[in-house]
């Protein structure tokens, strides 16, 4: 489950980026599609066909089959461009209706994943019974209110993605000691070298 999450995330994190993963091959052509597809429309749309004055001296000049031709390659090329503006634009619709179906699809199962693993901890690691601490002597009972296994592997993962130059989280009065030894002991979670008090969720996605 744990790894299933950490491959939805990659795909997550690498979309719209200059390099992907080959597994991510599909998506980065057709990124790279999207971008080639926009440079040359923009292109198109710059160009300005450059139009012969048709004054009585060039219609006498040409002459009236000349003439004929001449209309006939202009129409014909001003056609061209019109169609080859409108496949650009098809193109690039087709292409981004694809890349919000891939987002679309990836975040649904980014979604699932996370409620899948909500229920296997909130069954499995179930917040602590406040009744073991009062049995303890001479410990003072923090106020504290207990977050869940699963809020603090959350809080963890957010932090890991929205500021990755600095994924350490304060440990708070909210986190249950055993729950942070649990993570730390099975390679989930890592302190900082210098500050014991703070914690980082593993980089499984590197």
């Amino acid at each position: 489950m744990w790894k299933d999450m950490e491959e939805c995330q990659n795909k997550l994190s690498l979309v719209g980026t200059e390099t992907l993963t080959d597994s991510n091959a599909q998506l980065s052509l057709l990124i790279m599609q999207v971008k080639c597809l926009t440079a040359e429309l923009s292109q198109w749309q710059k160009e300005t066909p450059e139009m012969i004055p048709l004054n009585e001296e060039v219609l006498v000049t040409l002459g009236k089959e000349e003439f004929q031709k001449l209309r006939h390659d202009l129409e014909l090329a001003l056609s061209t461009i019109q169609s080859k503006n409108e496949k650009l634009k098809e193109d690039l619709e087709r292409l981004f209706n694809e890349l919000k179906t891939k987002m679309r699809d990836i975040k649904e199962y980014k979604e699932k994943l996370l409620v899948t693993l909500g229920e296997f901890l909130e069954d499995h690691f179930p917040l602590p019974d406040r009744n073991v601490k009062k049995k303890k002597k001479n410990i003072q009972e923090s106020t504290a209110q207990l977050i869940t296994l699963h809020e603090m592997l959350e809080i963890l993962l957010n932090r890991l993605f929205d500021v990755p130059h600095d994924p350490y989280v304060k440990i708070s009065d909210s986190f249950w000691p055993p729950y942070i030894e649990l993570l730390l002991r099975n390679g989930i979670a890592l302190r900082h070298p210098e500050d014991p008090t703070r914690i980082r969720l593993e980089a499984f996605h590197q």
